[in-house]
């Protein structure tokens, strides 16, 4: 098994997805205002889920989209920005965010503790 496992790759992945979703909120939220504006959101983890359910199935085909958010209910001028469900999206997402990192730093500690026990 090379240095990039399984695990590895997979947290890689989700703090990529992550890191979009924040860029993707914070542009819903500075067009709050714009007229005709449709709030766009990233789905990732459930196509990676089903990826990972396929047995033929590899996360490496699995890349984060983003698509425009039409089940929202749009103001009379057309946008359907909320700002209390962005803060929201926004606080979950940190949560997510802070989670993958800290388990990648586990695995990356793990790693350094096998290689130095093998010396």
């Amino acid at each position: 098994m090379g240095t990039e496992d399984m695990g590895t790759k997979l947290l890689q992945r989700l703090l990529s997805a992550a890191d979009l979703r924040a860029r993707v909120i914070a542009s819903n939220l500075a067009n709050q205002s714009t007229p005709g504006y449709t709030r766009r959101v990233v789905e990732f983890e459930a196509k990676l889920r089903s990826a990972m359910d396929n047995p033929r199935g590899g996360i490496d085909d699995v890349e984060p989209e983003i698509v425009l958010d039409r089940d929202s209910p749009a103001r009379p001028d057309g946008n359907n920005v909320t700002l209390e469900l962005e803060l929201n999206a926004l606080r979950e997402n940190r949560l997510l965010y802070e989670t993958y990192a800290s388990m990648l730093g586990g695995h990356f500690q793990l790693l350094d503790a096998a290689v130095r026990e093998g010396r």
